[in-house]
C-alpha cells in the first residue's frame, strides 16, 4: 500500500497559522458570550438577593412603625370609654346647667394636657358640642354642630366609632374616636377624642425612606412626606370621590394619586415602584405593605432600591469576572500552548524536510571539501609541530627564570657569612702580624665554622630547589637568637649596641631548624639595622613571649617605618626599597616560618616597624 510522505501528512506552519487565527476568533467570541451571559446572570442574582435583603430589613422597619402607631392609638382609645361612664359628663348632659358644663370644661381641659389627645369634647344627642377641652381658645369647639360627622352618627347608632378627617374648625387632620353616653332613659350624647399625629410623623420622617398610612379607600391619612397627605394610592371612582366631597372629610384636598408609578409586584406585600419625592428625581423604591391591626388602615413603606441594587449587581459582576477571567485566561493559555506545540512540530517537520533537501545538495559539496580538508589537515599538523617547539622554548625560558630567582636567593643568603669570613680573615692577618697566634687561631676556627655554615646553607637551598624542606625538630630559641647575632657581629661592628635583646630561657624550645630560623632573624636584624643607619637613638628591641598556643618572637625598631606602597606588597618577590636589594629576603623568611607552621605579622608607622614571628612550641599538641 502506498503511503504519503510525512511532509504531506503534517500541516504546514502557514496552514496552522490560519487555523490558529480562526481558533482565536472563535475562542474570543465564545469567551465574550460566556462573559456576557455570566454578567447578565450575576446581575439578576445580585438584584434578587439585594431585593430579598432589602425586603427583610424593610419588613422589620415597617413592623416597628406599625408598633409605634398602635402604641400612639392605645391611650386615646381608652378616654372615650372612661368619660362615657363619668358622672360629671352625665350631669352636664342631663342638667345642661352652666355650672355643670363649666366643671366639665375644666375637667376635659385637665385631661387633654395629661394625654396625647389633641382635643376632648362632648356633644348632645343633636350633635352640638356643649363642652370642650379648648373652651378657652378662639377656635373653641363649644357650640359647633357635628351632627354631619360620621363619627357622631356612628357612635349614636353603634355606640362607638373612629373616623379620620380634616378638622371643621381647626382645619387640622386627625383621628376622631367617639363613644355614646347612655343614661337611664336613653342616649344622652357623645364623647369625642381627636388624635393628631404630628409627633408620629416627625418620628417617622426620613427623606429617603417615605412611609404613609392609607384608609380603606386608599386615601393617605398619615405620612412622613407632608405633601403626600390626602393623596390616593389609586385613582378614586367618581361616586366615591363625590361621597367624600359631600362629607367634607378631607376638606378641599385634591385627592389625586400619589407620584408612585410603574409598580412591579414581587409578592403579596412587596413591589418595586418608581416614586418622585420632594427635592429629588424619580427613583426606584421597594414598597412594603402591611395591615395595621385594630384599624382598616394599611402602612406602605418605601425603601430606596436603585443604588443598593446597582451596588449588589456591580459586586456580583465583579465577583463573576474575578472567577471567569482567570479561567478564560487559563483556557487561552492551554489553547496557546496546544497551538505552539503544533507549530513547533510543523516547524520541525519542515526543517527536517529542508535538511534532507540540503543534505542531498551538500553531498557533492562535501566531496569537494574533503580534498580541501585534507590539505588543511596537513597545514594543521605543520602548525602543531611548530607550536610544540614554541611550547618547549617557553618551558625552557620559564625554567631559566626560576633558576635565576633561586640563584639570586643563593647569593643573598651566602653573602652574609662570606662577608663575616672576610672580616675574620682580615682580623686573623692582623693578629699574625702582631704575633697574637691565639687570637688568629680563634678567628680561623670561626672561619671554619662559617664555611660549614655556608655548606649547610647550600644544602638547604638544594633541598628548597628540590621542592622539599628540612624536617622540623625542637630548637632552643635562645641559641637561634645568639647564632644570628654572631653572624651579624662582623658586618655591623660598632652598631650592634642598638640591639636590645631580652633572651628567653634555655628551656623554651620551638619547632623548626636552627639554620633556617637563624636566616629569618638575620634578615630581620639586618633590615632593622640598615633602616636605623645614621639615626640618633637607634634601637632594635628583641623579645619573646610564650602563650598557650605558640611562641611570639618580636623584632621592633624606632626607624622611619616602611613606606605604604612597599608595606602593601611587602612579601611579594622583588619588592624592595633598597637600591641594591633583590626583594627576596622577607619572601624567603615568610616561606621558612610557614614551613614550620608559623606566620609573620608586621605593623609599621612613622614611629617604627614591628615584626612578630609566631612559632609552634616544641611538645605542644
Amino acid at each position: 500500500m502506498l503511503q504519503r510522505p510525512a511532509a504531506a501528512l503534517t500541516p504546514t506552519p502557514e496552514l496552522l497559522a490560519g487555523r490558529a487565527r480562526r481558533a482565536w476568533l472563535l475562542f474570543t467570541a465564545v469567551a465574550l458570550a460566556i462573559i456576557a451571559a455570566a454578567l447578565y446572570g450575576a446581575g439578576l442574582y445580585g438584584r434578587s438577593t439585594e431585593i430579598e435583603a432589602l425586603a427583610t430589613q424593610g419588613r422589620t422597619d415597617a413592623n416597628l412603625k406599625v408598633a409605634l402607631l398602635r402604641a400612639v392609638l392605645e391611650n386615646p382609645r381608652a378616654l372615650p370609654l372612661l368619660l362615657s361612664e363619668d358622672q360629671q359628663v352625665h350631669d352636664a348632659l342631663s342638667a345642661r346647667s352652666s355650672a355643670a358644663i363649666d366643671v366639665l370644661n375644666r375637667k376635659l381641659e385637665g385631661l387633654v394636657s395629661g394625654t396625647k389627645a389633641s382635643v376632648l369634647y362632648v356633644t348632645g344627642t343633636d350633635g352640638l358640642a356643649i363642652a370642650s377641652s379648648n373652651w378657652r381658645e378662639p377656635e373653641s369647639f363649644v357650640g359647633s354642630d357635628y351632627s354631619f360627622r360620621a363619627y357622631f352618627s356612628g357612635a349614636m347608632q353603634t355606640g362607638t366609632a373612629e373616623y379620620f378627617a380634616l378638622g371643621n374648625v381647626s382645619k387640622r387632620p386627625g383621628l376622631y374616636i367617639s363613644r355614646r353616653v347612655d343614661g337611664a332613659s336613653g342616649p344622652l350624647g357623645v364623647v369625642v377624642v381627636k388624635m393628631e399625629f404630628d409627633q408620629l410623623e416627625s418620628d417617622w420622617h426620613e427623606a429617603s425612606r417615605p412611609a404613609y398610612v392609607s384608609d380603606a379607600h386608599g386615601v393617605v391619612l398619615i405620612t412622613s412626606v407632608p405633601s403626600w397627605r390626602f393623596l390616593t394610592t389609586e385613582p378614586l371612582s367618581r361616586p366615591m370621590l363625590a361621597g367624600i366631597r359631600a362629607s367634607r372629610q378631607f376638606g378641599d384636598a385634591p385627592l389625586v394619586p400619589l407620584p408612585v408609578t410603574r409598580p412591579e409586584a414581587l409578592s403579596d406585600d412587596v413591589a418595586l415602584v418608581h416614586a418622585l419625592t420632594p427635592g429629588s428625581s424619580d427613583a426606584e423604591y421597594l414598597r412594603l405593605s402591611t395591615a395595621i391591626p385594630s384599624t382598616p388602615w394599611r402602612l406602605d413603606y418605601l425603601v430606596p432600591a436603585e443604588a443598593p441594587i446597582a451596588a449588589a449587581q456591580r459586586e456580583m459582576r465583579l465577583l463573576v469576572l474575578g472567577v471567569l477571567v482567570p479561567l478564560i485566561a487559563f483556557a487561552a493559555y492551554l489553547l496557546w500552548r496546544r497551538q505552539s506545540a503544533q507549530m513547533r512540530i510543523a516547524a520541525e517537520q519542515a526543517a527536517r524536510a529542508e535538511l534532507e533537501r540540503r543534505v542531498v545538495e551538500r553531498t557533492q559539496d562535501l566531496s569537494l571539501a574533503r580534498d580541501r580538508l585534507q590539505a588543511e589537515i596537513a597545514d594543521h599538523r605543520s602548525t602543531e609541530a611548530k607550536l610544540q617547539v614554541m611550547q618547549q622554548e617557553l618551558v625552557q625560558a620559564n625554567r631559566l627564570a626560576t633558576l635565576g630567582q633561586v640563584a639570586a636567593g643563593v647569593a643573598h643568603e651566602i653573602n652574609q657569612p662570606l662577608a663575616t669570613i672576610r672580616a675574620y680573615a682580615d682580623n686573623a692577618r692582623v693578629f699574625l702580624e702582631r704575633k697574637q697566634s691565639a687570637s688568629a687561631e680563634e678567628n680561623l676556627g670561626a672561619i671554619a665554622a662559617l664555611t660549614e655554615r655556608i655548606g649547610s646553607i647550600t644544602e638547604e637551598l638544594k633541598a628548597f630547589a628540590r621542592k622539599g624542606r628540612t624536617a622540623a625538630e625542637p630548637v632552643e630559641l635562645r641559641s637561634v637568637i645568639e647564632g644570628a647575632v654572631v653572624l651579624l657581629r662582623s658586618r655591623f661592628a660598632g652598631r650592634l649596641d642598638a640591639l636590645a635583646i631580652t633572651l628567653p630561657p634555655p628551656a623554651l624550645k620551638v619547632m623548626g631548624n636552627r639554620l633556617r630560623l637563624e636566616q629569618v632573624l638575620i634578615n630581620l636584624f639586618q633590615n632593622a639595622l640598615e633602616a636605623l643607619e645614621g639615626r640618633d637613638g637607634a634601637r632594635v628591641e628583641v623579645s619573646a613571649a610564650e602563650t598557650a598556643e605558640d611562641v611570639a618572637l618580636v623584632v621592633s625598631d624606632n626607624g622611619p617605618g616602611i613606606p605604604p606602597a612597599i608595606l602593601k606588597s611587602l612579601f611579594t618577590p622583588f619588592n624592595t626599597s633598597k637600591e641594591k636589594g633583590l626583594g627576596l629576603g622577607l619572601v624567603i623568611s615568610k616561606d621558612i616560618v610557614a614551613d614550620y607552621g608559623g606566620r609573620i605579622d608586621v605593623s609599621s608607622s612613622s614611629q617604627g616597624t614591628r615584626f612578630t614571628i609566631h612559632l609552634s612550641k616544641a611538645g605542644a599538641a
